[in-house]
């Protein structure tokens, strides 16, 4: 192949979706009306069953407020659970704030890909339980790796946590961060990471909360320069008080081909280091 020609591309179809916990939330006064079920697993499996639906066209999957195992879920794994019924061979979560049997949040990553390594980040902030999963697909210079996050509400704890993230993008070229960021695209510590990363600002934002009359892009899914995001959109209303966001991003077939090179084997679970 000559110079003057495009390099040879690969797609990777991407979701990213702040679950509730399995949880459904279509007007505010719900938050109140409906508190009980933030604490019990009411409804939640059929609702995670309506997910699990979708989720076979996609090849990476990244959620956020994923229950590990409590009261609110059934004590059900909810990472594992749609990684089961939506017929993925690898998963990976990060429990991150625990409230005694009640609760156990965590980010989670379903994929049709086996990583090759998979870390355990805690994001700095004055209330513990906020974190980043860090997911590398290949290895060396040719490695993509995949960041799934849920910031904070305080801009000055997410500013601390972008920046955070930004360290942990360095020498990584190519990359996608997936999550539920809880800022607008436009905000000063989102232009602050644009500008000390290579992830480019997205042409658009599709507006993601809350999910019955959506008026904030607060999910995102970003990608550094040398991946390309074909399409951006957001799904219907399944599950949470978040539509989920899906993107087809095109990357180079290197990436691809060694992201597919082992076998893989049904609902793995990939262990964090």
């Amino acid at each position: 192949m000559s110079s003057s020609q495009p390099e040879a591309r690969s797609r990777l179809n991407v979701l990213s979706c702040n679950i509730l916990a399995g949880g459904s939330i279509k007007r505010y006064r719900e938050y109140v009306t409906h508190s009980w079920k933030h604490v019990l697993p009411t409804g939640k499996r059929a609702n995670l069953d309506g997910l699990a639906g979708i989720l076979p066209e996609f090849d990476l999957v990244a959620l956020q407020e994923a229950d590990a195992g409590s009261l609110r879920s059934g004590f059900l794994n909810q990472t594992e659970y749609l990684a089961e019924n939506a017929g993925f061979p690898f998963w990976t979560h990060q429990p991150n704030r625990k409230v005694a049997k009640v609760s156990a949040s965590s980010n989670g990553l379903l994929s049709r890909l086996k990583p090759t390594e998979v870390l355990d980040y805690p994001l700095p902030g004055r209330i513990r339980g906020r974190g980043v999963l860090w997911v590398r697909f290949g290895s060396g210079q040719h490695s993509l790796v995949v960041l799934v996050a849920h910031l904070s509400l305080g801009t000055q704890a997410r500013a601390h946590q972008l920046g955070y993230i930004t360290e942990l993008l360095e020498g990584h070229p190519h990359a996608l961060l997936l999550g539920d960021l809880n800022t607008s695209i436009e905000s000063p510590e989102l232009r602050n990471l644009f500008a000390r990363t290579s992830l480019q600002l997205p042409e658009t934002a599709p507006l993601t909360f809350p999910s019955w009359a959506p008026a904030r892009a607060i999910d995102h899914i970003l990608a550094t320069s040398t991946l390309k995001i074909e399409t951006l959109r957001t799904l219907p209303h399944l599950v949470s008080d978040h539509l989920p966001i899906a993107a087809t991003v095109e990357l180079p077939i290197s990436l691809d081909a060694q992201a597919h090179a082992a076998d893989a084997h049904p609902s793995e679970k990939i262990a964090s280091a």
